[in-house]
């Protein structure tokens, strides 16, 4: 790992989660550990051991389950221990009508924090969104921002030229459902997207109102190695945005010509999960 975010002052009181803390809620948490064929496969058993675990963050309309289907599974398999969450009011985590962003990063920290060991993050989509803020907060290992939708006009008006039907509700508080053309590659057979996307479920209207201004989350905690990684071709994040964020955290994204949005689901899955758990295993 050797991509770094880069150092500045983080603020430590924050006076409105204090007055007004988010509200408890159940939180599905999903995990994996490694076999003792993992432990076997890797470089050494105690290696493997020492391995951090890895928390998987989903983005708006997707649950644990988005990483459930491959990716939670595949990296135990590489040793790693694995937990997929569902923020609120998605999966089988409890419901908030009125959650934030703010909710959601809290919804990270208080799981990350009961995991055994320091995590490491990773988020898609919004959920990169998510974990950026997080890092602001909890002092992570790494954090891996994928496919990260972080708002702004642009990335509404994309939407709106791509989608127009399913966008433009959500410009006026309303849902906003995004195809499975969105969010897939041709390779993934149109049954699969189809009942992926049918799963994806509607997010509260203050959430959705928040990214319609670019967010710029506050600097991590330490400097955790942040690397990016999305497609050139998704339809839902601009290959530009993904340049972006890449600079922020000082580095290039790690991109996949050809899949989609949901990376994680598309028919090539293995292949980012990979190269994402390839650049964890190198040394700091």
């Amino acid at each position: 790992m050797t991509t770094r975010a880069p150092s500045a002052t983080t603020r430590v009181m924050r006076s409105d989660e204090w007055s007004s803390p988010p509200k408890p809620v159940r939180r599905e948490v999903l995990t994996e550990q490694p076999t003792s064929s993992s432990a076997i496969a890797s470089s050494s058993s105690s290696a493997s051991d020492d391995r951090p675990p890895v928390l998987f963050v989903p983005g708006y309309g997707h649950g644990a389950w988005a990483f459930a289907q491959h990716w939670l599974e595949h990296t135990a398999g590489r040793g790693f221990p694995a937990a997929a969450m569902s923020l609120r009011g998605h999966g089988g985590s409890g419901p908030d009508p009125d959650a934030r962003l703010r909710d959601y990063v809290h919804d990270v920290t208080q799981v990350a924090a009961g995991l055994p060991k320091q995590a490491i993050l990773v988020g898609h989509g919004t959920g990169a969104l998510v974990v950026a803020m997080a890092l602001a907060r909890y002092p992570a290992r790494a954090g891996v921002l994928v496919a990260p939708v972080f708002g702004g006009l642009a990335t509404a008006l994309g939407l709106l030229r791509r989608n127009p039907a399913g966008t433009l509700p959500g410009l006026f508080g309303g849902h906003v459902s995004l195809r499975s053309t969105q969010l897939f590659s041709r390779s993934l057979p149109a049954s699969a997207a189809q009942s992926f996307a049918a799963r994806l479920q509607r997010v509260p209207a203050g959430a959705q109102r928040q990214l319609i201004r670019r967010q710029e989350p506050e600097p991590p905690v330490g400097t955790p190695p942040v690397l990016v990684a999305g497609s050139p071709d998704d339809r839902v994040v601009s290959a530009s945005a993904l340049e972006w964020v890449a600079r922020r955290y000082g580095g290039s994204p790690l991109l996949f010509p050809g899949m989609g949005h949901d990376l994680m689901l598309d028919a090539r899955w293995q292949e980012p999960i990979d190269a994402i758990l390839d650049w964890l295993e190198k040394p700091a």
